[in-house]
């Protein structure tokens, strides 16, 4: 998470006026359904548009272990996203092995860092594609 509760509040009460920029990037809000707990999830993550689906990264740093919201996704991959001030319904999937080069470079083009957490770990890092409903 980028500024954790504080982020996700102040971008939802000011429709990502705050928060959507971002240390030179781009944030998006996105909440998933805990796949254990059953409650809703709000994480703000970098994103960028892709023709016409958006794409986020499920990299925590380069951790050996999954973020949760993408477990969460894998579990339940209808999710809720806000951009802005549009919030809709979409679907998550991973890119497939054909589909990640050309997104992987539209994401370390704008968050240099990924490349550097892949590198750091074993885990092969998705990129996942968030489609509206």
């Amino acid at each position: 998470m980028l500024f954790g509760r504080e982020h996700v509040e102040r971008y939802q009460e000011t429709d990502g006026k705050v928060g959507h920029d971002w240390e030179g990037t781009t944030t998006l809000l996105l909440t998933t359904t805990g796949r254990k707990s059953g409650e809703r999830h709000t994480t703000p993550l970098i994103y960028q548009k892709y023709g016409d689906v958006y794409l986020i990264v499920a990299s925590k740093g380069g951790a050996d272990e999954p973020p949760l919201w993408f477990r969460n996704i894998e579990a339940d991959p209808e999710v809720e996203i806000q951009v802005w001030g549009d919030r809709f319904t979409a679907r998550a999937r991973t890119a497939t092995p054909e589909e990640k080069p050309a997104m992987w470079q539209t994401m370390a083009e704008t968050w240099p860092a990924y490349n550097d957490y892949q590198r750091k770990t074993d885990r092969v890092i998705p990129v996942v594609v968030l489609e509206r409903v």
